[in-house]
Protein backbone atom coordinates (compact mmCIF):
# COMPACT_ATOMS: atom_id res chain seq x y z
CA UNK A 1 0.00 0.00 0.00
CA UNK A 2 1.41 3.36 -0.97
CA UNK A 3 1.91 6.01 1.70
CA UNK A 4 1.89 8.79 -0.90
CA UNK A 5 -1.64 9.76 0.06
CA UNK A 6 -1.32 9.53 3.84
CA UNK A 7 -2.60 6.97 6.31
CA UNK A 8 -5.72 4.88 5.79
CA UNK A 9 -8.37 4.89 8.52
CA UNK A 10 -11.34 2.60 9.05
CA UNK A 11 -14.16 2.64 11.59
CA UNK A 12 -15.28 -0.63 13.15
CA UNK A 13 -17.97 -1.35 15.70
CA UNK A 14 -17.18 -3.79 18.50
CA UNK A 15 -19.60 -6.28 20.06
CA UNK A 16 -20.69 -3.62 22.60
CA UNK A 17 -21.65 -1.17 19.84
CA UNK A 18 -18.66 1.10 20.45
CA UNK A 19 -17.16 2.63 17.31
CA UNK A 20 -13.38 2.50 17.02
CA UNK A 21 -11.34 4.46 14.49
CA UNK A 22 -8.26 2.48 13.44
CA UNK A 23 -5.24 3.38 11.35
CA UNK A 24 -4.15 0.67 8.90
CA UNK A 25 -0.55 -0.48 9.42
CA UNK A 26 0.03 -3.56 7.29
CA UNK A 27 -1.44 -6.78 5.91
CA UNK A 28 -0.13 -10.33 5.62
CA UNK A 29 -1.23 -13.89 4.85
CA UNK A 30 -0.81 -16.74 7.34
CA UNK A 31 -2.00 -20.33 6.81
CA UNK A 32 -4.40 -19.33 4.04
CA UNK A 33 -6.02 -16.40 5.87
CA UNK A 34 -5.42 -12.67 5.49
CA UNK A 35 -4.74 -10.54 8.57
CA UNK A 36 -4.54 -6.78 8.89
CA UNK A 37 -2.83 -4.79 11.62
CA UNK A 38 -4.08 -1.46 12.95
CA UNK A 39 -3.30 1.10 15.62
CA UNK A 40 -6.11 2.98 17.35
CA UNK A 41 -6.37 6.46 15.86
CA UNK A 42 -5.19 9.19 18.19
CA UNK A 43 -7.76 11.53 19.64
CA UNK A 44 -7.22 14.91 21.24
CA UNK A 45 -8.37 13.74 24.68
CA UNK A 46 -6.45 10.46 24.58
CA UNK A 47 -4.71 9.48 27.78
CA UNK A 48 -2.01 6.86 28.01
CA UNK A 49 -3.98 3.63 27.53
CA UNK A 50 -2.16 0.32 28.06
CA UNK A 51 -4.58 -1.37 25.61
CA UNK A 52 -3.83 1.02 22.73
CA UNK A 53 -1.27 -1.22 21.03
CA UNK A 54 -1.36 -3.12 17.76
CA UNK A 55 -4.78 -4.53 16.86
CA UNK A 56 -4.79 -7.61 14.62
CA UNK A 57 -7.95 -8.55 12.76
CA UNK A 58 -8.62 -11.54 10.52
CA UNK A 59 -10.30 -10.78 7.17
CA UNK A 60 -13.23 -13.10 6.43
CA UNK A 61 -14.94 -13.15 3.02
CA UNK A 62 -18.68 -13.62 3.48
CA UNK A 63 -21.43 -13.00 0.90
CA UNK A 64 -19.01 -11.06 -1.31
CA UNK A 65 -17.98 -8.73 1.52
CA UNK A 66 -14.83 -8.50 3.61
CA UNK A 67 -15.58 -8.68 7.31
CA UNK A 68 -13.21 -8.45 10.27
CA UNK A 69 -12.94 -10.95 13.09
CA UNK A 70 -10.52 -11.55 15.91
CA UNK A 71 -8.10 -14.46 15.48
CA UNK A 72 -9.62 -17.79 16.58
CA UNK A 73 -7.10 -18.61 19.32
CA UNK A 74 -4.34 -17.09 21.42
CA UNK A 75 -1.83 -19.27 19.55
CA UNK A 76 -3.03 -17.94 16.19
CA UNK A 77 -2.88 -14.36 17.49
CA UNK A 78 0.65 -14.85 18.84
CA UNK A 79 1.92 -16.39 15.58
CA UNK A 80 0.43 -13.60 13.46
CA UNK A 81 1.69 -10.93 15.89
CA UNK A 82 5.24 -12.30 15.59
CA UNK A 83 4.99 -12.23 11.78
CA UNK A 84 3.79 -8.62 11.84
CA UNK A 85 6.66 -7.64 14.16
CA UNK A 86 9.19 -9.30 11.84
CA UNK A 87 7.63 -7.60 8.80
CA UNK A 88 7.39 -4.17 10.42
CA UNK A 89 10.93 -4.19 11.77
CA UNK A 90 12.42 -5.60 8.56
CA UNK A 91 10.85 -2.62 6.71
CA UNK A 92 12.70 -0.23 9.06
CA UNK A 93 16.05 -1.89 8.28
CA UNK A 94 15.73 -1.24 4.54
Amino acid sequence: MSEDFGPTFITVTDEDGTELVLEFVDSLEYEGSVYQAFFPAETEDEEEDPDSGLIILKVIHEDGEDLFSTPDSDEELEAVYELFMEQLFSDEDE
